[in-house]
């Protein structure tokens, strides 16, 4: 191989290097300065989410900057680990919001949003996400339709194990026709995640460490 060979081939590696630096440089600069943006938006949205089923007045402590660990669990639907919210007013804890997941919606997972008071009662439940068919089963989303706010005021108390079902399967939860599979799927989650709460008030309410979670069984 000639020397002008090879010096071209240094100088050309040498190039790509720099480009390589230079770019590298402009790209770690970017993410420096607008993850700070992205951040504060992304709490601003997932606060007023939280104020959709939680009342401003009813707690007075920074939500994002009181959470507690969640390891994956059959009653949450989360195969990963995730977090739980925990509302306070002055010392003592007055609701709780956590996340689940159905994975028996009729075109995949159905991610809810649960906020539930330390009496087990339910404030509000939202749906952060879902595949369902758009027109027939996306009526659980708020913007569509008000039929997500019949959870509100439930509980396991209010409601026994056998009426946490659609009316077409003899509960007593609405639904509408021809779109049975989605709002039976949402049904099932939030008196799953119900039971995740009253089997780990300890946790949820106290404050005690994540390994304290009951490792409960799936729901039937």
């Amino acid at each position: 191989m000639s020397e002008t060979i090879i010096k071209h081939a240094v100088k050309t590696a040498g190039t790509l290097t720099a480009f390589a630096l230079v770019g590298t440089a402009i790209l770690a600069y970017i993410f420096i300065i607008t993850r700070a943006p992205i951040e504060a938006s992304e709490a601003d949205a997932r606060l007023a989410l939280f104020s959709q089923i939680l009342p401003h007045n009813s707690y007075n402590n920074n939500l994002l900057k009181t959470e507690v660990a969640i390891p994956p669990n059959p009653l949450l639907g989360n195969r990963a680990p995730s977090k739980a919210n925990i509302a306070k007013l002055g010392d003592e804890t007055v609701g709780v919001i956590l996340e689940a997941i159905a994975h028996d919606g009729y075109a995949g997972d159905i991610k809810l949003l649960l906020a539930i008071r330390a009496d087990g009662t339910i404030s509000g439940v939202r749906v952060l996400a879902h595949k369902e068919t758009p027109g027939l089963g996306d009526y659980i989303e708020i913007e569509r339709n008000a039929w997500i706010t019949q959870f509100s005021n439930e509980s396991l108390t209010k409601t026994v194990a056998k009426d946490w079902a659609v009316i077409k399967d003899g509960g007593k939860f609405e639904y509408m026709a021809g779109a049975t599979i989605t709002p039976r799927a949402v049904v099932k989650a939030v008196a799953k995640a119900l039971q995740f709460f009253n089997e780990n008030k300890p946790l949820l309410l106290e404050n005690k460490t994540a390994d304290k979670v009951a490792q409960s069984k799936d729901a039937t």
